[in-house]
């Protein structure tokens, strides 16, 4: 059973920074699927918000964190991370960190596409 483990979520003021981490507890898992992270907010679909492919550490963005979201491995740690700078209201949602994301592959994430294995989520708020 493959647990992706999150934390760093909270509630920042607009123009602020959150970082937030994703641990996986299986290495298979960490050095052989597409990582990223994928945020829901209230009455709106999946969105694509980054995603890292193991081994070459290619990364992809989504339009609207360009520029400002950064995401990072440490593969000492299993871990990815998400930095999120100038942090905007509509960046409020639950963020969940995901692994087997296709986005690696297609260059693009498609929110009707299965995910491999989600994290618990974290809430993101900014005011």
């Amino acid at each position: 059973h493959v647990q992706l483990v999150e934390s760093g979520g909270g509630s920042v003021q607009a123009g602020g920074s959150l970082t937030l981490n994703c641990t996986a507890s299986s290495k298979s898992t960490y050095s052989t699927m597409c990582m990223g992270w994928v945020r829901q907010a209230p009455g709106k679909e999946r969105e694509g918000v980054a995603a890292i492919s193991p081994g070459t550490g290619r990364r992809w963005y989504g339009d609207s964190v360009k520029g400002r979201f950064t995401i990072s491995r440490d593969d000492n740690q299993r871990t990815i991370y998400l930095q999120m700078n100038s942090l905007e209201p509509e960046d409020t949602a639950i963020y969940y960190c995901a692994a087997g994301l296709r986005w690696c592959r297609s260059g693009y994430f498609d929110p009707h596409v299965r995910v491999g294995h989600w994290g618990q989520g974290t809430q993101v708020t900014v005011s």
